[in-house]
């Protein structure tokens, strides 16, 4: 049998729901993934040719209709896009899940502190970490895309619509994809991995370097296994009982910074963001 190539990628942003849809996805008989999203094959493991990146989905059967990934760095890389174009042709379908990128960052705040790989405060971060900023550029990352596919191969979500009904959210999805509608059960409608805090910092580098090293190694199943599983998640991170709260002035911050995004981004996936997410007009 031919190893299928994916038909179907997911590519951001981080902070989006990417790790519920991975895990909704994966349930549905016509769809099949890779074990364990992020393969990160567009960005980093490029040079590790088509054949390593095919073997993730050598198991795909005829009954899958979709096979894909879910991987949210790909739309903040400068390579992707192209590369994507080049392995996949055009007629891969592309997803995006576009959310408040005030909350989208804060988020990301709250997950660098559950890994303990910053300290400071959420201000500190935006004023350090570019890539606070760059991830919630999403009109100048969605328009790398659109030099390479069409808009229409790109099925743009909003957060919001997946807070308020989960369901809803899904099965506009499944429509897009051309694929039989899927009720979700009780526990595809809780949330997953909520914002947490690592119980040992050496432990938490660990895991992250254990990763990487499985995602090099086509062991992404490992990896899936340890996300599903609740008691390995409670072993290796603890709620956060003292989540800080979000400054109204770093929100207000973030606004000034990324207006004239927001409006650019409005004009190319036809959205009222603005209102939607409380932005000034």
């Amino acid at each position: 049998m031919t190893t299928r190539l994916p038909n179907f990628v997911y590519i951001g942003p981080s902070k989006a729901g990417s790790t519920w849809l991975h895990e909704v996805l994966v349930q549905h008989p016509q769809v099949y993934l890779s074990h364990a999203k992020d393969l990160y094959f567009f960005d980093r493991y490029f040079d590790r040719g088509v054949d390593w990146y095919a073997g993730y989905f050598r198991d795909a059967g005829p009954q899958h209709k979709v096979v894909g990934e879910v991987c949210q760095e790909y739309l903040s890389s400068a390579d992707a896009a192209s590369r994507m174009r080049s392995v996949l042709g055009a007629d891969v379908r592309l997803m995006v899940t576009l959310r408040d990128p005030v909350t989208r960052a804060f988020s990301a705040y709250l997950y660098m502190r559950k890994h303990n790989v910053f300290e400071g405060t959420f201000r500190e971060a935006l004023e350090t970490r570019p890539g606070m900023f760059h991830h919630n550029r999403y009109a100048t990352l969605l328009e790398r895309y659109l030099d390479h596919y069409d808009r229409s191969a790109i099925h743009c979500a909003v957060f919001d619509d997946l807070v308020q009904s989960p369901q809803r959210f899904v099965d506009d999805v499944l429509a897009w994809l051309a694929i039989d509608p899927m009720p979700l059960d009780e526990s595809m409608l809780a949330a997953r991995l909520p914002a947490s805090r690592a119980r040992s910092k050496h432990l938490a580098s660990a895991v992250k370097r254990g990763a990487n090293w499985a995602r090099r190694h086509r062991s992404a199943a490992l990896i899936g296994r340890v996300k599903r599983s609740p008691r390995l998640q409670r072993a290796l991170y603890v709620p956060l009982r003292d989540k800080p709260a979000l400054p109204p002035e770093d929100a207000a911050y973030i606004r000034e910074q990324l207006g004239p995004e927001v409006v650019r981004l409005e004009g190319l996936v036809g959205f009222d963001l603005r209102n939607r997410w409380g932005w000034p007009a």
